[in-house]
């Protein structure tokens, strides 16, 4: 289970030697908008020199330009996946699928014609996971910082991603760095809103998000009580001693935590 996605800047060599070292389940080196104009070729080298060792996600620049072609020709032999900034169509995906075949995606929805064609972009074939830019989206949408403006965005990407049958999203950075609890707050929002894991600026996050989206000891214990009772009752539907009722959907939810393990 991929919990964490730590983000590095392609163009800083100290970095790049120490992000596949600092405990993230996933790492993302940038060619984007961590990386300076002057240092875009300088960031690509180095990326593209560190993947056979090292493979990890990269964020390529904006779909369509000469920028991510020369992106793409660099890193998508040895790159693990590519995460599409600023996706907003369908099109944008199929861009990126001609220069890199038989890649994993991930698609950053940062703007709100991406959020109006999640369901579309979430269908493209290679896609494994939409993704919450939500930094660009509180820009783009006009809204205050904070959880409750984008709630309805993290909704919807849910629901997208599971009527395309790929894996949940994943949500966005938090730019706080010292906000501990700021952390835990909205990576527990995202997870009871169904994200599979959250996306990290700095090492020191990562603790917070593994707690947040780790499987928890009470969710084991109840999945094991529910299993255990679906299967002793022969798969027919069954109430629990503390009342809670169980059938084929509760049971088969039950079985996925324990699968996960």
């Amino acid at each position: 289970m991929i919990r964490s996605y730590l983000f590095a800047p392609g163009h800083n060599e100290k970095l790049l030697g120490k992000v596949f070292e600092a405990g993230a389940d996933a790492v993302i080196l940038d060619l984007e908008d961590a990386v300076p104009p002057e240092y875009k070729a300088a960031a690509r080298a180095r990326v593209a020199a560190a993947l056979p060792a090292h493979p990890a996600w990269v964020r390529i620049n904006a779909v369509g330009t000469p920028l991510a072609a020369d992106d793409l020709a660099a890193v998508a032999a040895h790159a693990h996946g590519i995460r599409i900034p600023k996706v907003e169509s369908a099109d944008d995906v199929r861009w990126v699928v001609e220069r890199a075949p038989a890649k994993p995606l991930i698609c950053a929805i940062e703007t709100a014609k991406g959020v109006a064609n999640a369901l579309a972009i979430a269908a493209v074939p290679g896609v494994r996971h939409l993704a919450l830019g939500g930094i660009d989206l509180q820009k783009d949408l006009g809204v205050d910082d904070g959880d409750a403006p984008l709630r309805y965005v993290r909704s919807h990407l849910v629901i997208a991603s599971r009527a395309a049958g790929i894996a949940p999203p994943i949500d966005s950075v938090y730019p706080h760095l010292r906000d501990t609890d700021g952390l835990a707050r909205q990576a527990a929002g995202a997870r009871s809103l169904g994200f599979g894991g959250k996306s990290a600026i700095h090492p020191t996050q990562l603790q917070t998000i593994h707690a947040a989206f780790g499987t928890r000891e009470d969710d084991l214990d109840w999945a094991r009580r529910v299993v255990h009772a679906f299967e002793r009752a022969g798969g027919a539907a069954v109430q629990l001693p503390d009342g809670e009722f169980v059938d084929l959907p509760v049971a088969e939810r039950a079985r996925r935590i324990l699968q996960s393990q």
